[in-house]
């Protein structure tokens, strides 16, 4: 590939998520060195069930990479290990819709008390600010690629202010997606001409 993104998002879209999907799609990021990868859905599915998507994606990450196991390793963002900083290839942050909307009005109301506290004035907000302020996504990058499963021509509220520039592939669902459907998205990807809003 000639480029290859360093944040993936992986919007479902579909009402049923299959959690051994989305551990594949996961795992495939990894192998291929992709740094950082969000999972979404609408409903907040996999957020409440981190820890089974977690199970699974170490219960996949072993049977498909087998042996070279230990060069892919993983750090799970928003995993009960608090503080813990790990020496990772990837890392994964698991998202829901009050990691979108949500957040940047969490943001708003602590620049407003920052400013009411008089530490910040009206004119200190700009874009970075508002960056740096968001909590869902501390330490990741915008996504370069969103890969959104299912039937629905939208996002569903994944990460609005991160998403400006961001490159949109469709797939009809996460469901028994193969590895070559996955390899095609990052070859479309990799063809595409990103003109940055020009």
């Amino acid at each position: 590939l000639r480029k290859l993104p360093v944040h993936v998002g992986l919007v479902v879209t579909e009402e049923e998520p299959s959690y051994a999907d989305m551990a594949s799609l996961v795992v495939w990021c990894m192998a291929v060195g992709i740094s950082y990868v969000s999972v979404y859905d609408h409903n907040g599915i996999f957020k409440r069930n981190n820890s089974r998507l977690m199970d699974e994606i170490l219960k996949q990450q072993q049977e498909l990479l087998g042996l070279d196991c230990s060069k892919y390793t993983m750090e799970f963002a928003n995993h009960d290990k608090t503080g813990q900083v790990l020496n990772c290839q990837s890392t994964l942050k698991v998202l829901s819709p009050e990691d979108g909307k949500a957040d940047i009005v969490k943001a708003a109301q602590n620049f407003c008390q920052l400013v009411a506290q008089q530490q910040r004035t009206h004119s200190d907000l700009d874009v970075n600010m508002l960056d740096n302020l968001l909590s869902s996504t501390n330490g990741f990058p915008d996504p370069d690629l969103v890969l959104k499963f299912g039937p629905v021509d939208s996002t569903l509220g994944f990460l609005p202010w991160h998403i400006r520039l961001t490159e949109i592939i469709s797939l009809p669902s996460h469901l028994n997606i193969s590895y070559e459907d996955f390899f095609s998205a990052l070859h479309h990807y990799a063809a595409c001409e990103q003109r940055w809003g020009k």
